[in-house]
């Protein structure tokens, strides 16, 4: 038996996913959310501890030190993987094909991506405040600084390079998300996901859950940022970059190119939310 899905198998199995999750009741899929925030954070506050406190390295190699960021920073994403959380990020290209494929119409749709960026920001806001602040782990100097460091770069970029760093970003998460629909055992899983999630993370890309981590967590420390920045000059640009990246970057070619477009319209048994059951699957 074979234990890698075809890319076909992987888009129709990413439609019926969406399906199911999308039609999941509120607060089963707002506490799967939250979760995923949860782990996202904690992959985050375990890359800013061991990053933060490399400061001999930066000095002489930043390079190295973003490459040790990214490598691993995937922590979250594969607990979220393995454990049936669920990812705002990686929902952008299965709701999207859910969608295409008419298992879900716009309103399902809205309704899944917004319970899912909802509970995913709890979560790791949370997580920051709770496991990086409370703990002292974000409190340190050298951990702090560079914290902080990361914050304000964050906010300080133009909207349209924050947005192009988003689809790129979440291009890459649902790259990882597809390689970890394809295996069939825990560590090919792992691996499929650890390597593109690892590339965004190092290359600098912004992915909004993960910086409704970091840039909280900065705030909290001290760092000169506002809200309204935040929200204008990051989460906003960040976040609909990783729709686009998400959504028509992966889930619409994938789609075009492996599922044909139903025809007929989602059914009423569909649109019953509350009576719709959810399977929280191997992938986010």
């Amino acid at each position: 038996m074979s234990q890698i899905r075809t890319p076909a198998e992987i888009v129709e199995y990413m439609s019926h996913h969406g399906a199911e999750k999308a039609t999941t009741p509120t607060w089963r899929l707002g506490l799967m959310a939250v979760l995923g925030g949860m782990f996202i954070g904690l992959g985050t506050l375990l890359a800013m501890e061991v990053a933060g406190g490399s400061t001999g390295l930066a000095a002489s190699n930043p390079g190295l030190v973003k490459l040790l960021f990214g490598a691993v920073f995937p922590l979250g994403f594969i607990a979220v993987t393995l454990t049936g959380a669920d990812l705002f990020t990686s929902n952008c290209a299965g709701g999207f094909v859910s969608w295409w494929r008419r298992e879900i119409d716009w309103r399902l749709l809205s309704r899944f991506w917004a319970i899912s960026f909802a509970g995913n920001a709890v979560g790791a806001i949370a997580a920051a405040w709770v496991f990086g602040l409370e703990t002292h782990l974000l409190t340190t100097d050298a951990a702090t600084q560079y914290l902080i460091t990361i914050a304000n770069g964050k906010v300080s970029h133009p909207f349209w390079m924050t947005f192009t760093k988003g689809m790129l970003a979440n291009l890459l998460v649902c790259v990882a998300s597809m390689q970890g629909y394809s295996a069939k055992d825990t560590l090919g899983r792992m691996l499929g996901i650890w390597f593109p999630v690892m590339a965004f993370v190092t290359l600098g890309m912004e992915h909004s859950i993960a910086n409704l981590f970091i840039i909280p967590a900065a705030m909290m420390a001290g760092a000169d940022i506002s809200v309204s920045q935040f929200v204008f000059a990051n989460l906003i640009p960040a976040t609909l970059g990783n729709l686009v990246g998400g959504a028509l970057l992966i889930g619409l070619p994938y789609a075009l190119i492996y599922l044909p477009r139903r025809k007929a319209a989602v059914t009423a048994a569909k649109a019953e939310m509350p009576n719709a059951a959810c399977v929280p699957d191997l992938v986010p």
